[in-house]
């Protein structure tokens, strides 16, 4: 298996959702219906959930997220599953996208990979994946 490495773009929706859990001294709890739609070598929409924590002192927060994608990625039909973690620590951002292990179906059962994420400041959201089939 040779890894390979794609770039295009994406458009999400995200939709707040009632959380069930209530926050103390002074932290948020959030979750969020995600719908995103990716084009160039991923051609596919994806469904998921959000889940945040917002922190007292600003620039600092988490997320964790799982969306099942589905579509044509590098022309193989298919779904497979992103598992994220975010965390920012005062302003400083880490970023983990990793498919789920055997999460892939149809022809891209055997994917594994992981996606980088860039937004830019005119809010236009791109990817990196990079992956192995």
């Amino acid at each position: 298996m040779a890894l390979t490495i794609i770039e295009g773009s994406f458009d999400v929706a995200l939709t707040s959702q009632q959380s069930s859990l209530e926050g103390k001294h002074g932290i948020t709890f959030g979750k969020m219906h995600i719908h995103k739609t990716y084009s160039g070598q991923l051609q596919a929409s994806s469904v998921g959930e959000m889940f945040t924590t917002l922190t007292q002192q600003k620039g600092s927060a988490g997320y964790i997220a799982r969306e099942q994608v589905e579509g044509t990625l590098v022309g193989r039909q298919g779904s497979f599953v992103l598992q994220h973690f975010g965390s920012m620590n005062r302003g400083d951002q880490t970023l983990i996208l990793e498919v789920v292990p055997d999460s892939g179906t149809g022809e891209l059962m055997s994917l594994s990979g992981s996606m980088k994420i860039e937004i830019a400041e005119d809010g236009k959201h791109f990817y990196t994946f990079e992956f192995e089939l």
